[in-house]
């Protein structure tokens, strides 16, 4: 089994975990591990040792094999064509449950709303430009320009050029972000 194989279980454990009702905090209990680890499991950002996903196996009631059999129906491939766009300018470049949200948008945009987002936010200028507020300062971005925001910023943008096209790309707000210590 290789390391991607391996990973793709997180998602196995975050979907039983979920469909029994359980916490982070309650696994954690029953298994002696810690919320932060099981999050970083479940968000597949931590490969845990066989030890340690036994022990989720037992707090979920399931067996490691079993929850690699259901890390095999997680994965996905899909295709966003470009003709699936909504007609309003906005194109979904993901559906369903992932842990990304991606989307384009082409021409006008409302530069009324503000946004702020739990998690890290990727703003790809793909065609002609855009103006950015963030955090009270002004940004223009150009044609292949890249604007990556933290989580927790505040921000608002607008197409500066007709014809504009920018791809958003964000961490999910379901996914919890851990920050990584030094030891």
């Amino acid at each position: 089994m290789d390391d991607k194989e391996t990973l793709r279980v997180g998602v196995a454990v975050r979907r039983l975990r979920r469909e029994l009702g359980l916490t982070l905090a309650a696994v954690a209990q029953r298994s002696g591990l810690s919320v932060p680890f099981l999050s970083q499991i479940e968000n597949e950002r931590a490969r845990p040792s066989a030890r340690s996903l036994a022990r989720v196996a037992d707090a979920l009631g399931t067996t490691v094999p079993e929850l690699y059999d259901a890390a095999d129906t997680a994965r996905t491939v899909e295709v966003a064509r470009a003709d699936d766009s909504d007609g309003g300018g906005v194109r979904q470049l993901l559906r369903g449950h992932h842990q990304l949200h991606a989307m384009e948008f082409t021409g006008e945009h409302d530069t009324a709303r503000e946004f702020q987002h739990r998690n890290d936010e990727l703003m790809y200028v793909a065609d002609g430009a855009a103006e950015v507020e963030a955090e009270g300062r002004a940004y223009r971005l150009e044609r292949g320009d890249t604007l990556c925001l933290s989580g927790g910023v505040r921000h608002r943008w607008r197409a500066a050029v007709p014809g504009t096209r920018i791809l958003l790309v964000a961490v999910a707000d379901h996914i919890e972000a851990i920050e990584e210590t030094r030891h």
